[in-house]
């Protein structure tokens, strides 16, 4: 490893000061030294628990997805079926299958981990685990009281399409979808 790669003899924090504590998240501002001496206050985001979000996949190979509101965007989006665990130590595969019931009514007799991910390194250390759902049977939506949601069956030519056109830009879905189509198309599923 290069010295320039090891930003840690680089980059001190010198204090970090919590500004917010909420049920999912708790936001720091951290006071940075930087290579050339100067100092910088930098935005950090610790997510507690953890999430995990699923793709769930039909017997006929359409894909279901979500569609709700999101705050932080001002518009409705489609996402896969996502949350938070229930606590640190809850195994990321209940969390997937809890979701997948909650928000889209299926159960699935096939559980599989795909890939684990970090939504937004810049600001943010959640940690996304990624699984796909297959053997699926339909079933009724359980929403939290503040959640409303429909679903879509799309076809992975759809899905990619809307991907690569930008109107899906959440990183868990855009995630889920391709590296499920390129194990898929590598056999490797």
């Amino acid at each position: 490893m290069s010295e320039s790669s090891n930003n840690k003899e680089y980059v001190k924090r010198l204090d970090r000061t919590q500004v917010y504590n909420g049920n999912i998240i708790e936001c720091y501002s951290d006071k940075m030294k930087l290579p050339n001496g100067k100092i910088e206050n930098w935005d950090f985001v610790h997510h507690k628990n953890g999430a995990a979000c699923v793709l769930p996949v039909l017997e006929d190979g359409r894909i279901i997805l979500v569609h709700q509101y999101r705050p932080a965007l001002n518009r409705m989006t489609w996402e896969v079926p996502a949350g938070c665990r229930d606590a640190a130590d809850e195994p990321t595969e209940i969390t997937a299958a809890r979701e997948l019931t909650e928000e889209t009514g299926y159960k699935s007799g096939d559980i599989a981990f795909l890939l684990s991910l970090k939504s937004t390194v810049a600001f943010c250390d959640e940690l996304i685990d990624v699984y796909l759902a297959r053997d699926l049977s339909p079933g009724e939506q359980h929403l939290d009281e503040a959640e409303v949601i429909d679903i879509k069956a799309w076809t992975m030519e759809a899905a990619l399409e809307e991907i690569y056109s930008g109107r899906i830009q959440d990183s868990k879905t855009v995630s889920a979808i391709l590296a499920y189509e390129a194990k898929r198309l590598s056999g490797k599923l």
